[in-house]
């Protein structure tokens, strides 16, 4: 078989609707847009929210406390358990190893260590944070932890 025998199951394919083409096609005359107006025009329409020049609720209702989104810190995490996959020659493991076994995206991410899953071999580990139950079994399987210290130049004040 090759790829100019191939052919298409039947009822896969279909005719395109050609809308506004006679009101015997059955979407004659509006196009099943209704009647005249903003929606009927092509590109029309309202944003979200737009209540007809009404001041819209979501401008009527106070906006109240605080949101930490615009200023909130992220981590790239990583388990316990992606550790057992590495090759077992690995004793140390910082961001350039696990960017190049693909566990974080960015090598200048900050990066937190979880305890899910288990570790059974000796490693130095090297990271933003820890969680307290990842420090545990790395240090109980006779491992080390080093904590890096956050850049702590994005805070101005």
């Amino acid at each position: 078989m090759r790829l100019h025998e191939l052919t298409n199951i039947k009822g896969a394919t279909h005719r395109r609707r050609r809308v506004g083409c006679g009101d015997g096609g059955g979407h004659g005359k509006t196009s099943g847009r209704g009647a005249k107006g903003q929606k009927a025009r092509s590109g029309g329409g309202i944003r979200l929210g737009f209540e007809g020049g009404q001041m819209p609720l979501y401008r009527k209702l106070p906006k109240r406390g605080f949101n930490n989104y615009q200023f909130r810190t992220n981590y790239e995490t990583v388990n316990l358990s992606d550790f057992e996959r590495l090759d077992s020659s690995i004793t140390e493991v910082d961001a350039a190893l696990l960017k190049s076994v693909r566990l974080i995206r960015d090598e200048k991410s900050l990066i937190k260590i979880l305890g899910d899953g288990e570790i059974s071999r000796s490693l130095k580990i090297t990271a933003t944070k820890f969680s307290a139950s990842a420090k545990t079994k790395i240090e109980k399987a006779g491992g080390e932890v080093i904590v890096l210290s956050a850049d702590s130049s994005s805070d101005d004040s």
